[in-house]
């Protein structure tokens, strides 16, 4: 396995490097950037932009301002953010966090969710609650992110009781430790729902294929011969085999934790890392783009190096040689 892990790390490294490549290069080439609408300030000189383009090495050739970045990367220099006017290292740090715990909870409430309810479904195949459950995944399916946190937000200030937007309170600074993690909470609830309820829908009717395939095998009408009782059949022998398709999808989810929803943390005002990739691209924040999809690859990578490692764990059948 150690092997394995070094040769996967050794693939990805030129991989990352193409991929920051790529991206350094399209954002270049794309007509224009953030210094085109400094131009437009009368406030700004023409030598301030010149200053900047010097001081960012921006006014050499393309593949020079690269490699300049690559040097920078090796001692953790991120870059400059033009459009927030800080240390792009900073303003990632300052939203880390906050998108880091949207992901993970609507992550798990997905998880948690989706795969006993796709138990349900495969065991009670074409009975009522299968047929209600798959037509709810259908409709979740079907309603668009965004108009589904309009109505939870609309329904939440009729009823009451839960925030309709932001990560904290007004008075959140004179709370103390378990009154500020009981604000944050509630101000989870809805936009992980909203962001949740899709997953739930698409991973619950993989599980309910995966475990109908399964309980199809010969060794399961075996187990089922032998007089073993049902709930062992499923979960100690059919669930085992049948999730092993779930973790590399797992793999592909924990590369998403820290990209966010930029459109649901629009709607409800969470300070996340979502909007801030947004407005960096539509600004042409060049390092603050490089940064994110550097981020972005590497967790990709991560995810699905810890879902081989989980495969491994989980099937005594796959060896990485």
């Amino acid at each position: 396995m150690f092997k394995y892990i070094v040769k996967r790390i050794l693939i990805a490294i030129p991989l990352l490097l193409g991929m920051s490549l790529l991206t350094f290069v399209l954002m270049q080439v794309t007509p224009g950037n953030f210094f085109d609408t400094l131009k437009l300030d009368p406030q700004v000189s023409p030598e301030t932009i010149a200053h900047y383009e010097r001081l960012y090495n921006l006014d050499k050739p393309l593949f020079q301002q690269y490699f300049h970045w690559l040097k920078n990367l090796v001692h953790l220099d991120f870059g400059y953010s033009f459009h927030y006017n800080a240390p792009v290292s900073k303003i990632i740090s300052s939203r880390l966090f906050n998108t880091f715990i949207l992901s993970l909870s609507s992550m798990l409430v997905a998880w948690l969710v989706a795969i006993p309810l796709g138990i349900i479904m495969a065991v009670n195949r074409n009975r009522f609650i299968d047929k209600f459950l798959s037509f709810l995944s259908f409709v979740s399916l079907s309603v668009p992110g965004f108009f589904l946190a309009i109505l939870l937000l609309y329904f939440a200030s009729k009823v009451g009781g839960l925030p309709l937007g932001g990560m904290q309170s007004v008075n959140f600074d004179q709370m103390n430790f378990f009154e500020k993690a009981i604000d944050i909470a509630r101000h989870l609830v809805i936009p992980t729902i909203v962001i949740s309820i899709g997953s739930v829908a698409g991973l619950q009717r993989i599980m309910r294929g995966n475990l109908l395939e399964v309980l199809r095998k010969q060794y399961i009408l075996a187990a089922r011969a032998k007089g073993l009782p049902e709930n062992r059949v499923i979960y100690k022998h059919a669930l085992r085999n049948a999730i092993n398709p779930l973790i590399t999808i797992l793999g592909y989810h924990l590369s998403g934790l820290l990209s966010g929803a930029a459109l649901i943390e629009i709607i409800f005002s969470w300070p996340g890392l979502g909007t801030v990739m947004l407005t960096a691209v539509r600004a042409k924040d060049l390092y603050l783009v490089m940064a994110s999809m550097l981020m972005g690859g590497v967790l990709l990578f991560l995810g699905n190096l810890l879902a081989d490692i989980m495969l491994m764990w989980v099937d005594p059948r796959i060896r990485y040689d």
